[in-house]
């Protein structure tokens, strides 16, 4: 399936092709909820999302996995000659890393703004030197550059039905949804990292600090307080799961599925922790696989549904067709998918 996503994407160069590969099983081992919600979007547009995402991932796993091999100055000097590569590979294409060489033909091909990948690789070395944030604020200028420029990088490839301005700050909200839906799932996982990334403030105002957090994972017990904390920084995950909601309407509609299947999916994992009692502290709550299932298929019919329209609006330019397929501002916004 991958050399059929490649073709269609135009992709004949076999060093480059090689180079997409490589990033689409990063994405396959490591993000089962982006790997799937990929696979509705139109079969040309697939490589794209790889190279983004194996990108992410093979900072973060500089950042993450690497630690358990290595110190943090030997850690600090891959992410730092991942972004030589990453400078170079931007400017001129030349690059001997993989993920790179497909992450700058996809911003060359989308016409991605390489200030997100520069912005991006600097919340990658603050995580690093950083193992706490005091208030939320701080948090969030931290997911400016580790999440808000994921979904900033997206948007040229999902296609928007407005100015891609508009739709901005809604995919922006999508990225910092999702990994402060990460953040509240991998307490624990993070808390043996080092870092914490619920703000003091928040947990603070419920009773709970560091050594609290450090005892219930040592001890494997619970505590009320840890679980107020937990609940309040879900309400304030929601909020930002409405700010991006309001932008799955102004994207392609090709593109709406995938968007809001991994928009559910996520969603449910928030649902999955509060099932669990909000214990994740202790352990990770995951989305029963039926739940998957059954929201991969209902994204599934909607795609087959958008396919539909669009063949039946191909033969018509009043439609919102201009030669070479980019899409015109629709002047009426239809409903989020």
């Amino acid at each position: 399936m991958s050399e059929r996503e490649l073709d269609a994407a135009g992709v004949t160069d076999p060093a480059l092709r090689q180079a997409y590969a490589w990033c689409r099983r990063l994405n396959a081992r490591h993000g089962k909820t982006y790997f799937l919600a990929t696979r509705l979007l139109p079969v040309s547009r697939r490589s794209a999302v790889h190279a983004l995402y194996g990108f992410a991932r093979w900072a973060d796993d500089i950042v993450d996995v690497g630690g358990a091999a290595s110190t943090a100055e030997e850690r600090g000097a891959r992410l730092d000659g991942l972004r030589l590569e990453l400078e170079r590979g931007l400017r001129d294409g030349r690059t001997e890393e993989p993920v790179v060489r497909a992450l700058a033909d996809t911003a060359d091909r989308f016409g991605i703004d390489h200030r997100y990948f520069t912005d991006f690789m600097a919340a990658m070395r603050a995580d690093l030197a950083v193992t706490d944030y005091p208030t939320y604020a701080d948090l969030r200028r931290y997911t400016y550059g580790s999440a808000e420029v994921i979904g900033l990088q997206m948007l040229p490839v999902l296609g928007t039905v407005v100015p891609r301005e508009e739709a901005a700050p809604h995919a922006a909200a999508l990225g910092v949804a999702f990994q402060l839906t990460n953040f509240l799932r991998d307490v624990g996982e993070d808390l043996d990292r080092g870092r914490v990334y619920l703000p003091a403030d928040l947990l603070a105002a419920h009773g709970v600090d560091r050594e609290l957090l450090r005892w219930s994972r040592d001890t494997g017990c619970g505590d009320v307080r840890i679980t107020a904390a937990l609940r309040a920084f879900e309400a304030l995950n929601r909020t930002v799961y409405r700010e991006a909601a309001a932008g799955l309407a102004l994207l392609e509609p090709v593109s709406r599925p995938c968007v809001r299947t991994a928009f559910v999916l996520y969603g449910a994992i928030l649902d999955a922790v509060a099932e669990d009692g909000y214990r994740s502290v202790l352990r990770r709550a995951a989305v029963p696989r039926r739940r998957r299932a059954t929201v991969a298929l209902d994204g599934l019919t909607r795609v087959c549904a958008a396919r539909l329209r669009a063949r039946a609006g191909s033969g018509h330019r009043a439609a919102g067709c201009r030669p070479g397929g980019a899409a015109r501002p629709a002047p009426v916004r239809g409903s989020a998918a």
